[in-house]
């Protein structure tokens, strides 16, 4: 079963939005993969999770994390296939270990935990929370968006994993990370 979280080599360049709900994620992840002619990976856990919600009128369970950390690597895997020289990742299987041990005091399941800290990315951009909450059937932290961005920033430094804080407009914020992929896909 854990190979089911594992990432497949490619030779692609791989960045993630990485940060807290409603931070603008989704929208530059579009706007990069337009930007490079690439694809996008969207995050498997808005689709499993509305579907769950509409049906059942259920949340995020523990048991739901395995499902939504295989579907996220089975998207990420095929879409490497098909990327230029750039693949866009709206999320991780490391942000899911964060809403994890958020949600569920702490607890992240060991093989979730494994392939979060194994796989690997060229560069994460987190997404700073300068931009306006927009509520949905899913989101339901609004009042704790500083302290989720903060929990997200001391992840990825205690992982050791290669960042920039995006902040600002959209504008601006697809500029600093075209700034960035370019400085990538040049070396």
């Amino acid at each position: 079963m854990e190979e089911k979280f594992r990432q497949q080599p490619s030779d692609v360049v791989k960045v993630v939005l990485f940060g807290p709900e409603s931070t603008g994620k989704t929208t530059l992840s579009e706007q990069l993969a337009r930007h490079y002619n690439t694809v996008w990976v969207p995050e498997y856990a808005r689709a499993y999770l509305q579907d769950k919600w509409n049906n059942e009128r259920k949340t995020c369970e523990p048991q739901d994390l395995l499902p939504i950390a295989e579907g996220q690597m089975r998207l990420e895997n095929d879409l490497a296939k098909k990327a230029s020289d750039l693949l866009v990742c709206d999320t991780d299987l490391l942000e899911t270990k964060v809403y994890s041990e958020a949600y569920y005091l702490g607890y992240c399941d060991s093989s979730l935990e494994k392939y979060a800290l194994a796989n690997s990315y060229d560069l994460y951009f987190l997404t700073y929370i300068d931009i306006p909450w927009q509520a949905d059937d899913l989101r339901d932290k609004p009042n704790e968006r500083e302290r989720m961005f903060l929990y997200f920033k001391e992840t990825l430094e205690k992982h050791n994993r290669n960042f920039v804080i995006l902040k600002g407009d959209k504008k601006t914020r697809l500029k600093t990370a075209v700034e960035h992929i370019d400085n990538l896909l040049n070396k």
